[in-house]
């Protein structure tokens, strides 16, 4: 029912579409090896406090120096941005690039190719990056496009954040990483453990390395019912322990992290005691969820967005089935308040908002939310920098603007500490050294 990654990476490389939304002007932003950019302030997330005005000096894609004030380096290109707070490149641990829903989506299946899906990411792709998010971790697609999304956007074809993807997902029968739920009989099959399937501890190490076999770089799980499949639902336990345990070794044998999507209490349970390493949602997770995450370590990703989003959704008639929006109505408006109380007893928050469940783009709006929840400001921002780095495993070069750092700078007009919603328009991206957007317009444009 699905078409091998190859075909799939051959029809995003070779289509005139993704050439075409390849970004020529990078090149033409970066004349000289040396870059300053010149910042009215510098936010710092590691110390937890705002600079000054601030030079951050950068030589091909790595920040080789920070110094007060406004530096100078003879024949060095400058960038003034001193109206502007800098501060690093944005991290969503979780979204879904290669795929948007609305409500054509459940009948999309039956007539998008995998290559369709995989070329309208590069448009979601691009669009992320533009909202100064220049590090995303893609938990699941539809029949791994997204490691072709991610191979593009590496070699330079094409704009886009830098992309951590676990391909698609694995889960039971059934389940909420089922993709053939609320299909006809004669269509839905049996999926195994190459399409994440599995029923079993054997299937969970044959899933893994099937997943390392295409290419993956974290490993995401569903413990638990969800909103958006077809099934009844939102929340039960839909792995054993045992199942959960064998992802976990096979995963860490392979270095893999592995993500978590779980709503029901039972289920982030299993999820924390089989060794995952981030739960995402987690919309009833209860003091002795939070208690037994600290314990081990385990990150939390709230995804509030993503649950505003199907909460008003679900009202709207028609846009969701029946049974996908009762589920949204239920479970959707609590995840702002389990962020904040999870926030409140020490767990380890990473900034994740679940994009693809509602526009790209629009991934910002995550601040408020978790603000409103009762986060302070920095509190979210370290969440979407030095948090999340330490989640992905690269907190020595992402998330910091410090020397060996990766030179992912973006910047606002005002205080994002004051009105953290500033967020939401960011008006200069750069990643790796090249600059995609500036004064408020992609580069390109």
């Amino acid at each position: 029912m699905r078409l091998p990654i190859a075909v799939v990476a051959t029809a995003l490389l070779a289509s005139p579409l993704v050439l075409a939304t390849a970004d020529p002007a990078p090149a033409a932003t970066r004349p000289s090896a040396t870059t300053l950019l010149h910042c009215g302030h510098l936010l710092d997330p590691a110390a937890g406090r705002t600079l000054g005005a601030s030079t951050i000096v950068i030589e091909k894609d790595r920040v080789v120096a920070v110094e007060p004030g406004r530096g100078a380096r003879p024949g060095a290109t400058v960038i003034d941005l001193g109206r502007s707070t800098c501060l690093p490149g944005l991290i969503d641990a979780h979204v879904h690039l290669t795929m948007q829903f609305g409500p054509t989506t459940y009948s999309d299946r039956f007539r998008l190719n995998p290559a369709d899906y995989a070329i309208r990411g590069t448009l979601y792709a691009r669009r992320t990056l533009l909202a100064g998010f220049t590090t995303v971790r893609n938990l699941g697609d539809i029949a791994s496009e997204s490691i072709a999304l991610r191979n593009a956007i590496k070699g330079g074809l094409i704009a886009g954040p830098r992309i951590y993807t676990a391909g698609e997902p694995i889960g039971s029968t059934g389940g909420h990483a089922d993709p053939t739920d609320g299909y006809r009989m004669d269509l839905a099959g049996d999926p195994g453990p190459l399409h994440g399937i599995i029923d079993s501890p054997a299937d969970a190490w044959k899933a893994v390395r099937a997943h390392y076999k295409l290419g993956v770089d974290v490993i995401k799980i569903m413990p638990s019912g969800g909103v958006l499949d077809e099934s009844a639902s939102g929340d039960n336990p839909q792995m054993t322990l045992a199942e959960i345990q064998a992802v976990v070794a096979a995963a860490h044998d392979y270095g893999y992290t592995v993500a978590a999507h779980a709503h029901g209490a039972e289920a982030i349970r299993r999820a924390v005691l089989g060794g995952v390493d981030s739960i995402e949602h987690g919309t009833a997770m209860d003091a002795a969820d939070m208690a037994l995450m600290k314990q081990h370590g385990t990150w939390y990703v709230p995804t509030i967005t993503a649950g505003e989003f199907v909460a008003g959704k679900a009202k709207v008639p028609g846009y969701y089935p029946p049974q996908v929006a009762a589920k949204a109505a239920a479970i959707g408006p609590r995840i702002l308040a389990t962020a904040g109380k999870a926030y409140r007893a020490g767990v380890r928050i990473a900034f994740g908002t679940d994009a693809g469940v509602y526009p790209h783009g629009d991934n910002a709006r995550e601040f408020a939310y978790m603000v409103e929840a009762g986060i302070p400001a920095m509190a979210a921002i370290q969440a979407a920098t030095v948090n999340a780095a330490a989640l992905l495993h690269h907190p020595n070069e992402l998330g910091r603007i410090a020397p060996g750092y990766r030179a992912d700078v973006i910047a606002v007009t005002g205080d994002p500490l004051a009105d953290v919603s500033l967020l939401q328009h960011v008006g200069f991206v750069m990643k790796d050294g090249v600059v995609f957007k500036h004064d408020g317009r992609a580069v390109s444009e």
